[in-house]
C-alpha cells in the first residue's frame, strides 16, 4: 500500500469517528462540515458525498451550505490561508492592488492553487475592521493598513510560524 493510500485511509477513519457523533441529530451540518474540513484541509466532492450519506441529508443541501459560506473551501489550500478583504472600505483604500501584489508574490490567487507554496490567496467579504483598511486576514489574525510595500515583511513573519 502506497504512503498516500495509508494517509488517505487514516483521514477517512478520522472522518468516520467525527461523523459518528453527528448522526441522527438535527442542525449539525455546518459543525460536521467544519470538522471534515479540519481533517482534510478542504472539502473534496467525495467527502461532501460521504457527509450527506452519513447524516442522511440531501447532497444538494450539503453543496448549498458549502458554496454559501466563505469559511468552506472545495479546493486544496496552502499551509497558510491569506484572505484580502474586499469590503467597500478596503476596496476604496487599495485592496485590489494589494491582492494583485499578493498574487504575484505568492504565485497563488482566488481560484488558483500552488501546491509548492506555503500560502493560499483568496478574497473575502468585509471582516469588520474598516478603520484599518485595507486588511489581510492570515488564519485568524487581521493585519490592517496593509499595502504592497508591507507585504514582504508580513509574508516572512508568517513563514516563520
Amino acid at each position: 500500500m502506497a504512503v498516500t493510500d495509508i494517509k488517505e485511509k487514516k483521514l477517512h477513519e478520522r472522518l468516520t469517528q467525527a461523523l459518528e457523533k453527528y448522526k441522527g441529530k438535527p442542525g449539525v451540518l455546518i459543525a460536521a462540515l467544519q470538522e471534515a474540513q479540519e481533517i482534510f484541509g478542504y472539502l473534496p466532492r467525495k467527502v461532501m458525498i460521504r457527509v450527506a450519506n452519513e447524516l442522511t441529508i440531501p447532497l444538494a443541501e450539503v453543496y448549498s451550505v458549502v458554496s454559501f459560506y466563505s469559511l468552506f473551501s472545495t479546493v486544496p489550500a496552502g499551509k497558510q490561508r491569506l484572505e484580502v478583504c474586499m469590503g467597500t472600505a478596503c476596496y476604496v483604500k487599495g485592496a485590489e492592488k494589494l491582492l494583485q501584489e499578493l498574487q504575484k508574490q505568492c504565485g497563488s490567487g482566488p481560484g488558483k492553487f500552488s501546491s509548492e507554496g506555503p500560502f493560499s490567496v483568496s478574497t473575502t467579504r468585509c471582516v469588520g475592521a474598516c478603520s484599518a483598511a485595507p486588511v489581510i486576514k492570515a488564519g485568524d489574525e487581521l493585519h490592517g493598513e496593509m499595502n504592497p510595500e508591507k507585504l514582504p515583511q508580513l509574508l516572512e513573519e508568517i513563514k516563520k510560524r
